[in-house]
Parts: structure tokens; C-alpha cells; sequence
């Protein structure tokens, strides 16, 4: 293949190509070499890194639906300064850029996180979850207020001299507030969507599926629906978006790129192959080839939506 058809830059950083490893269902990356070519990745977005190790959710923790996954690990972890002092090293062998998951309770956890990375090498970015309750302001969740999240985003952006990226949470009434909020208080990119609250019963004893009772549902389910806030998200900001939602081929990657985003971030289709990021990136650029693109770029909200035909409001009903 051509060596840049696939090239993308995204926030200064350079990719040798738009698919990420996403956060959660990847590990550290680490888990995964000797399984693939590490440095065929797009990019690696690590697991979510709080300030103080996690042991996660009960079990069960992972229940497989029609058409994807409910999750519930419970941002399990080893805390920051044991990923600097353990992981990082290893990483720094290869060439993929690395994008460390953020996350915290509290603006001060993201910020003593970010802290503790900004002193050492090998990191290319930060990807803060914001998808968390807010334990100073009773439990509402940063994502899902346009101030908080705000407000997190810009004491983490005074303190982050790289890249900052903001994984927006799909559970809430519109993504365009968010995403404002986020490219104001200074994100320089936005990725979207995280996993639908979902549940999964078991007729049979009456109980939840997952351990924890609810849990995070991802998958090709929830690609039509990410794919559309991807959309509306780019419509609303400026700056770069990065899909994700039930990616499992070169096509419904490029889906995410015709609604609007620069790089796509890959999730549960590693739980089927954990090569699935780099195949992929190859099936992308068969499908430019196949098409005569020349470049990746070209795709970038390429998508026309069709004209609507229904009336732009719904009749009146006039009793018979």
C-alpha cells in the first residue's frame, strides 16, 4: 500500500494510520504483543489510569448481547505511578503512539494523574474519561453537565502542556452541548461515544446479568446510533473527533470518517480478535484502493445526507 494513504495527523501527532486501539478492552497494549505487531497500530489509547489503583467491579463482569457486549470491569487499574514505573518503559520500545485514558471522581484526581504524567516521556496525549460521577457535587456525572465538564477540562488544560482529548459519554439528551463545552474549556479533540447504560437479565433467577447490575453496552448495536452523534457532534465544533461504536471492518470505519471524524478508536471487536485494529486499518485502505482514493483525509465528512421527504413536523390529528 502507499506509505501515506493511510497517514493522519491528528492534534500534532502524527498516525500511521486513523485506527486506535481504544481504551478498556486493550489493556496497556502490552497484553497484546505477542499477539500482533504492535507498531502496525494507528495508536494505543490505554487503559483508564486513576491516581490510586483500582480493583474494579464484582463479577460477572462481561455478558456478550445479540450484537455486542454489556461490561461492567469497574475502570480496574494499577494507578498511574505504577503505569509509569511498570508499563510506560515497556511501551517506549515501540513506535505506536501512545494516548493515556484519564480518569477520576473529582477534578483533583485528573488533575494529580495528568501531573504525574507530565514528568515523564512516551506519552503522545491524554483521552480524559469523563463518563464519571462527580463525588464534590453529589454524584452528577461530568458528562452529562455542560459546566462541570467544563470545568474539568479547563483546570485539566492549564496543567497539560499535550495533547487533550475528551471521550464524551452517549447517555444524555444531546451531544452538541457537550461537545461545545469541551472545545471551549480548550479540548483539542473529542472522542465519542462511550458505551449505553444498558442491562441484561436472567429470566430464570431473577437476577442482572452483570455483577454490578448495570453495565456499559458496546458493539455493533450501538454503531448507527454513535455514527449519528458523531455527526451531530461535528457539525457543532471545530475541532477533531475521533469515532468510535461497533467497529469491525474497513467499512463501518469508514462510516465514522464520512460522519465527520479523523481517526476511529477500535474496542470490542478485539474481544473476537485481538488483531482487529490492524486488519482493519488493511481493510480501510483496500477500500480506498477500490474506490481510487488516493488519501484517507478525502472521507472526512464526506457524507451527504438525502433530502428529508416527510413533513418537518407531525400532523395534526383532527378527532373523526
Amino acid at each position: 500500500m502507499p506509505a501515506d494513504r493511510l497517514a493522519t495527523s491528528l492534534c500534532g501527532i502524527q498516525f500511521r494510520n486513523p485506527v486506535l486501539a481504544a481504551s478498556g478492552t486493550f489493556g496497556y497494549g502490552l497484553e497484546f504483543a505477542s499477539l500482533l505487531d504492535l507498531n502496525e497500530l494507528g495508536g494505543i489509547v490505554t487503559k483508564g489510569l486513576s491516581r490510586e489503583p483500582i480493583a474494579g467491579n464484582a463479577p460477572p463482569r462481561l455478558w456478550p448481547t445479540e450484537a455486542g457486549m454489556i461490561n461492567s470491569v469497574g475502570l480496574q487499574n494499577v494507578g498511574v505511578r505504577a503505569f509509569v514505573r511498570e508499563k510506560l518503559p515497556k511501551l517506549k520500545q515501540y513506535s505506536v503512539p501512545v494516548i493515556a485514558n484519564v480518569f477520576g471522581y473529582k477534578p483533583e484526581d485528573y488533575l494529580e494523574v495528568i501531573r504525574v504524567l507530565e514528568d515523564t516521556e512516551g506519552i503522545a496525549g491524554y483521552e480524559l474519561n469523563v463518563s464519571c460521577p462527580n463525588t464534590d457535587e453529589g454524584g452528577i456525572f461530568f458528562s452529562s453537565d455542560p459546566r462541570l465538564l467544563a470545568d474539568v477540562v479547563a483546570r485539566v488544560r492549564s496543567t497539560a502542556m499535550r495533547a487533550l482529548w475528551v471521550k464524551l459519554s452517549p447517555n444524555v439528551a444531546r451531544i452538541e452541548p457537550l461537545a461545545r463545552a469541551a472545545e471551549d474549556a480548550g479540548a483539542d479533540a473529542i472522542s465519542l461515544v462511550n458505551t449505553f447504560v444498558g442491562l441484561a437479565a436472567d429470566v430464570e433467577t431473577h437476577t442482572s446479568r452483570i455483577g454490578n447490575g448495570f453495565g456499559g453496552l458496546s458493539g455493533p448495536a450501538i454503531r448507527p446510533i454513535a455514527s449519528r452523534m458523531v455527526r451531530e457532534a461535528s457539525q457543532a465544533v471545530k475541532i477533531p473527533l475521533i469515532g468510535m461504536g461497533g467497529i469491525t471492518n474497513g467499512a463501518s470505519a469508514a462510516e465514522f470518517l464520512l460522519a465527520g471524524a479523523t481517526a476511529v478508536e477500535v474496542g470490542t471487536a478485539t474481544f473476537i480478535d485481538p488483531r482487529a485494529p490492524v486488519l482493519i486499518s488493511r481493510q480501510l485502505d483496500a477500500l480506498l484502493a477500490a474506490h481510487g482514493i488516493s488519501h484517507v483525509s478525502a472521507l472526512i465528512g464526506a457524507l451527504h445526507l438525502r433530502a428529508a421527504t416527510a413533513p418537518a413536523a407531525c400532523p395534526s390529528v383532527s378527532a373523526q
